[in-house]
């Protein structure tokens, strides 16, 4: 088969791992900037040309779509689908899982555990909305931030208030989430590839640091999911249509909690931590579907 990888950078681990599995599975395996496609739509004819040249006898695409192009990769996304190609990450999963906000309503319909969450649109309500977590110390998140990125621990009410407000007067998008203590600053990363869990990690923030966020200096090891957690992670995916895709959650008093589900997740740490070669799966996730 002819894949191709959407991936800004060919020598991402990501990216490389990907391309090694596949070509050990036979197929050709091109890597393409979707920032440098263009897109020609036109009636029942749509087109997506790569450095001048057009794109055609392609049988699958593994989008790796980072959240500062998330609009410009769902439209590349769109046409490929467009032109009947399979994807394993579907467009509008992608916008519905990077849209927070929107991710958080659609896992909350489906029944899944989740921390406490609050939006507000007016700045005059910082103190009642810190109250409606059950107040500080509580978690503030842009709502377009990335690994680790833009996430703050306010400890205290004054904290929180003076964080929020700071926020506000920048017009950032924020929510404001419950803080759960008892999981003392770890989480868990279920890997999920076409409707089974292939494999899981604890990941531990640094001494001193509430992120559990590889990229922010955490470490993982691999982690046996409960009956509990497994089906958490398997109904997240599903909820919001994500073939592939890494759910992280954290260990509370009152079971499995869903902090975020990443549609385009890194395979360098879940590899490193289980030994298991999710790349492999993700090319024969494709073998089974085209």
């Amino acid at each position: 088969m002819k894949i191709v990888v959407l991936s800004r950078n060919p020598k991402l681990y990501s990216t490389r791992r990907i391309v090694e599995a596949g070509e050990l599975r036979n197929h050709e395996m091109i890597v393409i900037d979707h920032a440098k496609c263009d897109l020609v739509i036109e009636k029942k004819n749509p087109q997506v040309y790569y450095k001048g040249e057009k794109l055609e006898g392609i049988d699958a695409i593994i989008p790796r779509i980072g959240a500062s192009i998330t609009f410009y990769g769902t439209a590349v996304v769109r046409q490929f689908e467009m032109m009947k190609v399979f994807s394993t990450l579907e467009s509008q999963a992608l916008n519905r899982s990077r849209d927070k906000l929107r991710s958080l309503q659609v896992l909350s319909r489906a029944g899944l555990g989740m921390p406490k969450t609050a939006f507000t649109n007016n700045s005059s309500e910082v103190s009642s909305i810190i109250e409606k977590v059950g107040g500080a110390p509580c978690i503030i998140k842009l709502l377009e931030g990335t690994q680790g990125v833009g996430v703050v621990l306010a400890e205290t009410k004054s904290a929180a208030e003076s964080v929020l407000e700071a926020f506000h007067g920048l017009q950032a998008k924020v929510i404001v989430q419950e803080f759960i203590a008892e999981a003392k600053g770890a989480d868990i990363r279920a890997f999920v590839v076409d409707g089974v869990v292939v494999g899981a990690m604890k990941r531990q923030g640094k001494e001193g640091e509430f992120r559990s966020n590889l990229h922010q200096g955490g470490s993982a090891t691999v982690h046996e999911l409960s009956d509990e957690e497994e089906n958490a992670a398997l109904k997240a995916a599903k909820s919001l249509g994500l073939g592939i895709c890494g759910v992280d959650m954290l260990q509370s008093n009152s079971g499995p909690m869903i902090m975020e589900v990443n549609s385009s997740p890194g395979l360098e740490g879940i590899e490193g931590a289980t030994n298991v070669d999710i790349a492999k799966k993700i090319i024969r996730y494709i073998e089974r579907n085209v």
